[in-house]
């Protein structure tokens, strides 16, 4: 197989992330060539740093130079919710036409796969502190969509209600499957894991066996799918199954 034949999907990342590069590696397989640039480094994530990347986002896409991509996707949700839904799709539709490559943010990605679906309605599992989650909350809102509950999915081995610390990066699939298992969810739930970096994949694929109604979306899943659709992949016998399965609910 000619591997330089293949779409070139484009990934924009904050730097510390460590989880967008693996997941999108098995979520593309061997189907699509990923390249990756990355936001600049800050000492700490806060609110000025999501101002930031957006305001800096056309020269980082600038950093893939001349290079032809079929794809590209800003992996980075918390920022784009700064700009609203409306805000988002036009900031990323005048960056599609300046660059002359399609881009999406993950958030994006996900509002275009739940339109596919067509769910409205949602279990949102966060990594985020909670002035994060509830700006997360708000732009699931804004763009129509009725958030059922939240599942907070805090740091660390054993996290406590009453001293937790937040950072996606640090999220085990312990805690994960702990805290969705407990909230008991309806066997017909959406549940959205959001945040590109909070590494999900092994607990959607133990989840999606323990309870085979739900469907089951991730930032970086949602994100993979657009990336194929939009560079005319289909699914093949190699497709990841939690892709192969979001994309046989979108065509329902």
């Amino acid at each position: 197989m000619d591997i330089f034949g293949l779409p070139r999907f484009g990934l924009l990342v904050p730097p510390e992330n460590p989880v967008a590069e693996p997941e999108f590696m098995q979520l593309l397989g061997s189907e699509m060539n990923v390249y990756t640039t990355r936001f600049p480094v800050t000492p700490e994530f806060t609110l000025e740093t999501m101002e930031m990347y957006n305001k800096v986002l056309p020269e980082v896409l600038a950093t893939f130079g001349q290079l032809r991509l079929d794809a590209v996707v800003v992996a980075c949700n918390a920022s784009h919710y700064l700009l609203n839904p409306a805000g988002d799709r036009e900031f990323l539709a005048e960056l599609s036409e300046r660059f002359g490559f399609p881009v999406r943010s993950s958030s994006q990605a996900i509002l275009d796969l739940l339109s596919a679906i067509g769910t409205g309605r949602l279990t949102l599992v966060t990594p985020y502190a909670p002035w994060l989650t509830d700006i997360s909350r708000s732009f699931w809102e804004q763009a129509g969509l009725t958030v059922n509950q939240i599942i907070v999915t805090p740091a660390g081995e054993e996290p406590r209600d009453e001293d937790e610390h937040y950072n996606p990066y640090l999220v085990t699939t312990k805690t994960i499957l702990d805290r969705v298992r407990a909230a008991k969810l309806p066997e017909d739930e959406t549940v959205l894991f959001t945040g590109t970096g909070m590494a999900t994949l092994t607990a959607v694929a133990e989840l999606a066996r323990e309870e085979d109604r739900r469907t089951l979306l991730t930032s970086n899943a949602a994100s993979a799918w657009w990336a194929r659709r939009t560079a005319g992949v289909t699914d093949g016998e190699g497709t990841h199954p939690l892709i192969r399965r979001l994309g046989k609910l979108a065509a329902r």
